[in-house]
């Protein structure tokens, strides 16, 4: 089981987020997200989104720390990963 956190650093929403990703299976993923107490709306197609106040908490349930390229580049090399011009159109 390999659940990957990047350190957050995307402003949004009055806080800093990060991704939390696997690179085993979604379903690895949600199994990890319910265990933690994120909501399923933080799912967005092949990661959750998580507030900088929630990644201590993250890390020390397991998700391994990784930079965003390191998780980008894994969450590819896993097949699971949704691109930008594969996701669907914001109304």
């Amino acid at each position: 089981m390999t659940v990957l956190i990047d350190k957050p650093m995307w402003p949004a929403h009055g806080t800093i987020w990060g991704h939390l990703v696997s690179d085993e299976s979604l379903e690895e993923l949600h199994v990890f997200a319910r265990m933690a107490g994120l909501p399923p709306r933080s799912f967005d197609l092949d990661h959750y989104d998580v507030p900088v106040d929630r990644y201590d908490e993250l890390v020390a349930a397991g998700a391994l720390p990784v930079s965003y390229r390191d998780l980008v580049v894994r969450l590819r090399r896993s097949g699971l990963r949704i691109r930008s011009k594969d996701r669907p159109a914001k109304h």
